[in-house]
């Protein structure tokens, strides 16, 4: 298969991903909608003109043309309220038209209906669940995807095989070109090979990469008596490790400061080897804190999303690169995954891997973002049932008459705000994805 077609292939690949993550999502709706009693009028993948559909029971089932979102209608999303009065003028008899017409719209979705089965009609925690339902059936993609990938493919992981050997470093111990400044480095002095695998220094089993590298770290300076087989026969090597300057880091990863705001740096052995890496089984356990770290990732990301769209704006206007971390759209994660399955520079079972990590961490991104707590997105419905039970608690240690159902309604207006405000940003993306797309090979 040329290029071309492997390139339209991993399009392909992502598209079906994305229509079955925001079928999933939609699903994690409807069920508990069903169960609870609740009309669903729709449920429909994507947006647009139909393709197809089918209705089932009260039920219409189909697919639109863009597979960029999905919905389910469910009758009574808002309660009955006050209409706004014809003395407002302006902006307010905007918004109070806005309010208007989702209530009557509601109202509608109620017609020859009982009351039980609207949506606010529901206790508190029976809304939280439904509209959790969507985010969690991505939570769970995501977990499924990441344990395939983690357990089926494996991570990359050292061996105890050595990769390479550095030939010389300089007197502080930093790998350099030979010349007269610099000296062999102990690895390559004592006849280390790359393919030698290391068994065991100073009689201690060496069983991974790690811990062949603390006992070399904590050795600068003493002659270590080093087994390796090499050829299927073992050779004993004495390798000194010299003393190198290294920055110290915590065990995340962060770089140890001192009391200035320095890097903290000590002193450790160094004989100049690195390790080969192999794709490694990891038990299902290691899935948690890789979807934690994506999960914070995109939060962050989220947090400080004005600063980085500012940053894609100035990209795609002007001489700036994009940076490769920063948001990407639809068309841009699309044109990655046609970039990977086309490339030759890694093999096929590399190239599934990364496909199923990328719709995996997709999935977190679909889970965090609607988890935002902001209408229209899962999250705003979530925290307006929750600011309801707040109020009717406090309205019943008060002795105070039940307020009734929180008239979501009334946030309408920024509602329109957070749309516009989404389809700017998406406008933003795709004119970036297009005309100045990240790429992973560079």
């Amino acid at each position: 298969m040329d290029t071309f077609w492997l390139y339209v292939l991993g399009i392909a690949i992502f598209v079906i991903g994305l229509a079955v993550s925001i079928g999933l999502h939609e699903i994690g709706h409807l069920v508990p909608a069903k169960i609870f009693k609740v009309r669903v009028g729709q449920y429909m993948i994507g947006f647009g003109p139909t393709l197809f559909s089918r209705t089932v029971g009260e039920t219409e089932y189909g697919v639109k043309a863009l597979p960029l979102g999905g919905y389910i209608s469910m009758a009574g999303m808002f309660p009955p309220g006050d209409e706004p009065t014809e003395s407002k003028r302006g902006i307010r008899r905007l918004f109070g038209k806005l309010v208007q017409d989702a209530r009557q719209a509601s109202d509608e979705s109620m017609v020859d209906l009982d009351r039980s089965r609207a949506f606010y009609h529901l206790p508190v925690w029976k809304r939280i669940i439904i509209m959790l339902g969507g985010p969690f059936m991505n939570l769970l993609l995501a977990f499924v995807l990441f344990a395939i990938l983690v357990v089926g493919f494996g991570q990359p992981t050292s061996s105890t095989t050595v990769a390479g050997v550095t030939e010389c470093v300089t007197a502080e111990g930093v790998p350099a070109e030979c010349s007269a400044d610099t000296v062999v480095a102990p690895g390559a002095e004592a006849g280390l090979l790359a393919g030698d695998t290391i068994i065991s220094i100073d009689g201690e089993p060496v069983t991974d990469w790690n811990s062949g590298t603390e006992v070399i770290r904590s050795s600068a300076g003493v002659p270590l008596t080093v087994v390796v087989e090499r050829d299927g026969a073992e050779q004993t090597l004495i390798i000194t490790p010299v003393t190198a300057q290294r920055p110290e880091y915590d065990a995340q990863g962060a770089p140890v400061l001192d009391s200035s705001g320095n890097p903290l740096i000590s002193e450790v052995g160094f004989v100049g080897i690195s390790p080969e890496t192999k794709l490694q089984s990891q038990p299902i356990t290691a899935v948690f804190p890789m979807m934690w770290q994506n999960v914070t990732g995109v939060t962050t990301m989220i947090i400080n999303l004005p600063q980085r769209m500012v940053d894609v704006g100035q990209a795609a206007f002007g001489t700036e690169a994009r940076d490769p971390n920063g948001p990407i759209g639809v068309v841009g994660v699309g044109r990655v995954a046609g970039e990977i399955t086309s490339t030759d520079m890694v093999p096929t079972e590399a190239k599934g891997a990364t496909l199923i990590g990328l719709l995996a961490s997709l999935n977190i991104a679909l889970f965090v973002f609607n988890m935002v707590p902001l209408l229209p997105l899962d999250g705003g419905h979530i925290a307006g049932a929750i600011y309801e039970a707040i109020r009717r608690q406090v309205a019943k240690l008060r002795h105070k008459p039940d307020p009734g159902p929180f008239d979501t309604a009334k946030l309408m207006p920024l509602t329109l705000v957070v749309v516009i405000l989404l389809g700017s940003m998406s406008a933003l993306l795709l004119y970036a994805d297009i005309f100045k797309p990240i790429s992973v090979f560079g």
